[in-house]
């Protein structure tokens, strides 16, 4: 049984799984930042760029489909802290083999450290989040996903400060992963053992029987209509943050300083979503707020490739950002509803995301040289209305109060 945990356990605990959803944010700027230092170093051209882009995402999908395993044999708790100093080691030995020994073999293999970790933590860390949301009644996720974005700027902040005063990778990368190894014995010391989260070790099956029944929600139909709407979001998602710039370029005729701030309109919209969106899925419910914010999504896809002018191409790029906001961390949400299934539905929903995140844009891509760049954003409009069709899948189940939403009753007249 899991102990009844007090007002200062319970806001440690969800502290830490801030920090947490913070570390790996801030791991991944600290490497994307550094991409030029790296291609300068090594005398690599963006082919080879792009095959240890190509290696870090195989090795993340590897991590999420690793991470049920991880979480029924040793829990979240446990897997978290390990998983973080994968990481965080990737990430010094990405530092080693830029500044050391100048190895393009060493880089790689620090990246598929980086993505090993963490693709793993990524599925424990929403696991952890949706035994909060269980523990408080409320949504939360999407906070939690806020300080992943937060995390994110403060590791490109940084970057681009170290850039600027000419601090070699090594020195960059050294002291950021000594900062996230801290972060991770720092979290493990706050989370406590749950059996929601596989911690519990007492009166329960062998990991081999709980990594069976876990694996089960792969041949359930609500895991993959969760998928289809985790596959319209991300994609979306990942086709703004490498096209949109682009966009506003070739397709509107903006300036590259637009096209940059057009981006950073979009990304600060869906971080305040993030920020605001728990109390208004706790109020109105998960399908409503996931349909609504479809909508949303596609309004604004459409705004951003017909606009006529600039001024309506930021409004699109706002209401684009908004829209896909949520589908991530309320996809995650509802995959996590049955605590026996949670890592399974996590890991399946987060490895459709991923794939659609990660291959989605060099797919349009692709298409984009057949048809323009602002033509191929149909497929993304498409995809959304797909993901708003399939959002009564994220219904909670029964049991699970969090995302059912309670309206407010209107007294009767007197």
């Amino acid at each position: 049984m899991d102990a009844v945990l007090t007002r200062s356990e319970l806001s440690r605990w969800r502290l830490a799984v801030f920090a947490i959803f913070l570390a790996s944010g801030l791991s991944i700027a600290t490497w994307a930042s550094r991409v030029p230092a790296i291609k300068a170093t090594l005398g690599v051209d963006n082919i080879q760029i792009g095959f240890l882009l190509l290696g870090a995402g195989i090795a993340s999908i590897l991590g999420l489909s690793l991470a049920p395993v991880v979480l029924a044999r040793f829990g979240a708790r446990r897997g978290m802290l390990v998983a973080i100093l994968v990481f965080a080691t990737g990430v010094v030995v990405i530092g080693v083999g830029t500044d050391v020994a100048l190895s393009y073999g060493v880089v790689a293999g620090g990246l598929l450290l980086f993505g090993l970790g963490n693709g793993a933590v990524d599925v424990m860390m929403n696991v952890e989040g949706a035994a909060i949301e269980k523990q408080t009644g409320k949504t939360i996720l999407p906070l939690f996903h806020a300080f992943f974005s937060f995390g994110t700027v403060i590791g490109a902040g940084l970057g681009a400060l170290a850039a600027a005063w000419g601090v070699n990778l090594l020195a960059h990368t050294s002291v950021l992963a000594v900062v996230i190894a801290a972060i991770a014995f720092g979290t493990y010391a706050n989370v406590p053992a749950r059996e929601i989260t596989m911690d519990v070790d007492a009166d329960r099956p062998h990991w081999r029987e709980r990594l069976h029944a876990s694996l089960s929600a792969w041949r359930e139909p609500r895991t993959y209509a969760l998928g289809v709407i985790m596959l319209g979001m991300a994609f979306a998602e990942g086709g703004a943050n490498d096209w949109l710039a682009l966009g506003m370029v070739e397709g509107h005729g903006s300036d590259q300083a637009l096209g940059a701030l057009g981006l950073t309109v979009f990304s600060v919209s869906m971080t305040v979503v993030r920020v605001l969106g728990g109390p208004l899925v706790d109020r109105f419910g998960r399908v409503a707020t996931l349909r609504v914010l479809a909508a949303t999504a596609a309004a604004g896809l459409l705004v951003f490739i017909l606009a006529p002018n600039v001024p309506l191409v930021f409004v699109g790029a706002a209401l684009w950002g908004a829209g896909v906001a949520l589908g991530f961390p309320l996809g995650m949400s509802a995959a996590a509803d049955d605590p026996a299934k949670a890592a399974a539905r996590v890991s399946a929903a987060a490895t459709i995301g991923y794939i659609s995140f990660l291959c989605g844009p060099p797919i349009l891509g692709f298409v984009s040289e057949q048809i323009g760049l602002l033509n191929t954003l149909y497929i993304l409009v498409a995809l959304i209305v797909a993901s708003g069709l399939a959002s009564g899948a994220a219904k909670p189940l029964p049991g699970s109060n969090v995302g059912a939403g309670h309206p407010r009753e209107h007294s009767a007249p007197r």
